[in-house]
């Protein structure tokens, strides 16, 4: 007659045996010991404590990109003709500027070259986005590849190579040269802008607008580009700022007369800086700043993302 063992029940411990609050392990359930609250804060002032020499570092790069645009603007002000010795205040360069034809017909080309740049990439590059986004083809693909190339090849190369298809062409260099060689060059910002804008568009909105009777140019116009608009407005005021800032491109493509802003400016200095070009550096440098500005600021007047937002993509 066999017998059974019966089974063992796990008795509780004794008080003995029973961890005490005062030999409980202490630490964290990897083993580690606790840290303190003085440690903490201590790790934690170390994580938030800014890196002094990348700071440094920064500071001399702006100082040093800066210090030659802050003379510039303070010289125009010099009541002297001198250009290392600041005597007083004045605003005599910029009247000067005023009764300067030479520089004033210079400006004129300049704000003509620009306003028609800017209108001629925009109706291209629009065209353009809304064509490599609704495109499901390898060579839409590719084609948005090669948009990229203008953005990174050198800007001499690009005036060597305009410059010699006009003269290939037999056609003069003049004003019209200079138009369509920033033509072409701005269609690539324009395009990199928009094809973001456009692909973050639901097409739905645009199908719906179909389904009710609408053709597919009634909803490109009243659908798609009222939603573009913010993005159409910075491109337009980004590019007026770079054509008109140009110059390697206009230096190559312009003809006798009249020449481009910069072009001019850089002709006056060959023999000797004057005090109002320090006055026409001024004026084109807070022009610039803001039209950037009110590039990076008018998408937000609409209630959409900022202009750096758009550049970057994100």
């Amino acid at each position: 007659m066999s017998t059974q063992p019966r089974p063992s029940t796990p008795r509780a411990p004794s008080p003995q045996q029973a961890p005490s609050p005062q030999q409980a392990p202490s630490g964290r359930k990897d083993g580690s010991p606790r840290q303190g609250p003085r440690t903490q804060r201590r790790r934690r002032r170390g994580a938030e404590r800014r890196p002094r020499f990348a700071i440094a570092v920064t500071a001399l790069f702006f100082l040093l990109l800066y210090l030659p645009v802050g003379v510039v603007v303070l010289f125009s002000f010099n009541a002297q003709k001198s250009l290392t010795v600041l005597d007083g205040v004045s605003m005599r360069w910029y009247t000067a500027l005023l009764h300067d034809d030479v520089l004033l017909d210079s400006l004129g080309m300049s704000l003509r070259v620009s306003l028609v740049a800017t209108a001629g990439s925009l109706v291209l590059g629009v065209a353009l986005a809304l064509g490599l986004v609704r495109s499901r083809s390898r060579l839409g693909s590719f084609a948005g590849l090669i948009m990229l190339v203008p953005l990174i090849t050198p800007e001499i190369v690009t005036g060597v190579a305009a410059m010699l298809l006009f003269k290939g062409l037999g056609i003069t260099l003049s004003t019209t040269t200079v138009m369509l060689a920033e033509i072409t060059f701005s269609i690539s910002y324009v395009t990199v802008i928009l094809r973001s804008r456009i692909a973050a568009l639901n097409p739905e909105v645009e199908e719906a607008a179909m389904d009710l009777g609408a053709t597919r140019g009634q909803a490109l116009r009243l659908v798609t580009l009222p939603a573009l608009l913010p993005s159409i407005l910075a491109s337009a005021v980004l590019i007026f700022a770079l054509v008109f800032d140009d110059f390697v491109l206009a230096y190559f493509t312009t003809g006798v007369d009249p020449q481009p802003l910069s072009v001019r400016i850089y002709s006056a200095i060959r023999f000797g800086v004057q005090p109002t070009i320090n006055a026409v550096g001024t004026l084109m440098l807070a022009g610039s700043i803001g039209l950037i500005v009110l590039a990076l600021a008018i998408p937000r007047l609409f209630g959409r993302r900022g202009g750096l937002d758009l550049l970057s993509g994100k």
